[in-house]
């Protein structure tokens, strides 16, 4: 008769000493708009999957999309703009 066990490593492998750090936890609350409204993109896609999309979804696709790319373009010029030190351009 075989045993199964566990890999001990895989149990554990969330163990409380491995909590995010603070800078990865502020890393995540910048780009959690990015998550957001990426998000909401893919609701409004997942409505469509079943279905041929109305002029209506196509509307909240494309407002979704406009979204998700702003939350983008806005973490990326908020980045670009804390690594440039002494005004460099």
């Amino acid at each position: 008769m075989d045993h199964i066990v566990t890999v001990q490593d895989a149990v554990t492998a969330f163990a409380p000493w491995m909590e995010p750090t603070d800078a990865e936890l502020d890393a995540i609350e910048q780009e959690m708009p990015v998550i957001l409204a990426d998000v909401d993109l893919l609701d409004a896609q997942i409505v469509t999957l079943g279905r041929t999309p109305s002029e209506l979804d196509g509307r909240r696709i494309r407002r979704a999309r406009r979204r998700a790319l702003a939350a983008r373009v806005a973490l990326v010029n908020r980045a670009a703009g804390t690594s440039l030190p002494g005004g460099a351009a």
